[in-house]
């Protein structure tokens, strides 16, 4: 390789089991294939007493040497060690997996002898440069910028923690963009009509799952809904195999293989190839010798079999299709194409299950599965890097944002300021106030979900902002402004308009960060829980409207008193208030309709009392005025 540098950038698809480069040359994506003449490359990392190994060799040893070879870096990345996910899949793996100080997972290898520890985001940049190699080698040039594809559903935290994986990579990645989105462009980019297409891009690949809803018309690409679940995938129906063949081994042979890695990784692989098999025949046969204790091994798995040992699995698919349906508000006939990504999309009962979702739909299968994504985000590095020819010429991404994100407000309530599948990069603004009288700092606790109650959501960061100016509640005008920009990642910002203070926050991953399970938790409490959530927000602003009339009492009687004496009327007015907010005080949990039947009454007691009153004053001056005006005629009579 020269010194040169290239001044373009590559795509590259940061993938769970495999990973895949490409680079738009000469007005079209070239796949670049590794050392091994293969076009994609295992997302493995291997460690022995001489060498760091990635890629194929990583992968083609990892029978001798399971407990120091690294694989599924994108399960964890960007997660809490504590989170279940991490902890169900701890159990397949053969290589350890232990918290840091701050409760994130970090793997545990040897080394050339020596015990050493890398984070989820280092075995990422160790995948990434071995794809930067392989695009040098290609073009002979050092490669400095790229392009790296997320699953559409990854968090704030996962996206972070994947830039972070680029830098380690001495990669500048100049933009995250979602893989469906970018299996989308693959699709369309030869496609290119005026005729307006709604394409649904299903993305099932070894760990991950997405899909997309987009709408492509000429040159632009505009995401109408993304759902998905960032774990799901080839892996999972690898787990359900491995999990009924030991069990097999066991009952045959009365030996239990579970703490041999060695066995049981020779047993994945051969279950990956028969799994492999299953797409394009009704039986595969699975063969190791000496697989544990001497014995050899051998059993038979058929297609149906395959496909009832993974049945739930195969049907959870469908319940991310459903919700994009629902989101887009668009009806399944309205779908002119639906496109398979993926290596798990060569399933057959996969694919049935899909078709029979649209009615018995052809499904497309003009884009290869295993590079689509690669392809999309090549085009998009071309793009970005200042590159133009005839067939990208007016291209243009509209994605989305998968989760709704806001800030907590009084009672708890989550009040958004970006909605879920809101185009991105997008920014949206809303003035807030403070709660209490003379208020000067003001906390803004920043959350994701689409829960009414903030107690339901996902906390990602909060910040203060100091030093705003005493006053009555409500009179604060603070500015709280969402940025989320092109790669999906989050920006806020607080500004007291008064005084021009201002305070900011870019949501990152310190610490441990939401967990796929908790976002479909959500996402089906959101739907389950609806009418609750309704009847507690109504609850919770009721609430609010009664505490802030009394207030806005008090304070209009304080004005009144300037000056003029109110008698007893003031007295009366004093007393009702502070009764309503004794019972207030008393009430936290009453229904709506009691705080809304409070405030009536004491808008009946004191509203009346409160317009004599200022009666009173307006009389008062007025004949004040009069007063004046005769006094200076009678003065103007004795000067005459």
């Amino acid at each position: 390789m020269s010194d040169e540098q290239f001044d373009g950038a590559i795509g590259i698809d940061l993938g769970t089991t495999y990973s895949c480069v490409g680079v738009y040359q000469n007005d079209r994506v070239e796949i670049i294939a590794n050392d091994q003449g293969n076009r994609v490359t295992p997302s493995y990392v291997a460690f022995t007493d001489s060498e760091r190994l990635i890629g194929d060799s990583a992968k083609s040893q990892t029978a001798m040497n399971p407990t120091n070879t690294v694989f599924d870096a994108k399960r964890l990345i960007g997660r809490h060690f504590n989170d279940t996910t991490i902890q169900a899949d701890m159990k397949h793996w053969p290589f350890e997996v232990k918290p840091d100080s701050d409760m994130k997972p970090h793997v545990h290898v040897s080394f050339k002898g020596e015990a050493k520890k890398f984070s989820p985001e280092e075995i990422s940049a160790m995948i990434l440069t071995k794809m930067k190699d392989i695009a040098e080698a290609y073009l002979g040039k050092e490669v400095v910028k790229a392009v790296v594809t997320v699953p559409a559903y990854f968090n704030d935290a996962q996206r972070q923690a994947t830039k972070d994986a680029g830098k380690i990579a001495n990669l500048d990645v100049i933009r995250i963009i979602n893989e469906p989105t970018a299996a989308a462009i693959a699709y369309g980019l030869d496609a290119q009509d005026e005729k307006e297409k709604n394409v649904l891009i299903f993305d099932l690949g070894g760990g991950t799952f997405d899909v997309t809803l987009l709408t492509i018309v000429g040159g632009l690409f505009e995401v109408k809904a993304t759902n998905g679940d960032t774990h799901l995938g080839g892996e999972d129906f690898d787990n359900r195999m491995v999990a009924h063949f030991m069990e097999e081994f066991k009952r045959k042979h009365k030996s239990d293989m579970t703490g041999n890695h060695r066995a049981v990784r020779r047993l994945r692989t051969a279950c990956e190839r028969a799994k492999r098999s299953l797409s394009s025949v009704a039986q595969a046969t699975i063969e190791i010798d000496s697989l544990f204790d001497n014995v050899d091994f051998q059993a038979t798995l058929t297609r149906a079999k395959f496909e009832e040992m993974c049945a739930d699995l195969f049907k959870n698919t469908l319940n991310p299709v459903d919700r994009v349906m629902t989101d887009s508000k668009m009806d399944k006939r309205a779908v002119h194409d639906v496109v398979l990504v993926g290596g798990s999309t060569r399933i057959p009962k996969i694919q049935a299950l899909v078709s029979e979702f649209f009615g018995g739909k052809e499904l497309n299968k003009s884009i290869n599965p295993d590079e689509a994504v690669a392809y999309g985000a090549a085009v998009q590095a071309y793009i970005l890097t200042g590159g133009k020819s005839k067939a990208t010429e007016g291209l243009l991404l509209l994605d989305v944002t998968p989760l709704t994100n806001g800030i907590k407000v009084v009672g708890d309530v989550m009040a958004p300021l970006i909605k879920r599948n809101s185009t991105i990069p997008c920014k949206k603004s809303q003035i807030f106030s403070t709660n209490e009288n003379y208020q000067t700092v003001v906390q803004i606790e920043v959350y994701e979900g689409e829960r009414a109650m903030t107690t339901d959501c996902h906390k990602l960061g909060q910040f203060d902002l100091t030093g705003i100016p005493p006053a009555l509640r409500n009179v604060p005008q603070i500015e709280v402004t969402f940025e989320i920009d092109a790669n999906g990642i989050l920006n806020v910002s607080a500004l007291e308009k008064g005084t021009g203070k201002g305070q900011s926050i870019t949501i990152t991953n310190d610490k441990g960060r939401l967990s796929q399970m908790d976002i479909d938790r959500m996402l089906g409490d959101a739907s389950k829980f609806e009418e609750e959530d309704r009847i507690t927000k109504a609850r919770v602003e009721a609430k609010g409207d009664f505490e802030n009339y009394a207030y806005s009492v008090i304070n209009s009687l304080q004005e009144l008193s300037e000056g003029n004496n109110l008698g007893s009327d003031a007295k009366v007015v004093e007393g009702e208030v502070e009764a309503a907010m004794s019972w207030l005080h008393l009430n936290q949990e009453a229904k709506k309709e009691e705080y809304e039947h409070k405030q009536k009454s004491l808008e009946s007691a004191v509203n009346p009392v409160m317009a004599r009153m200022y009666q009173a004053i307006v009389q008062g001056q007025k004949d004040g005025s009069a007063g004046k005006a005769k006094k200076g005629q009678r003065q103007e009579r004795k000067r005459r």
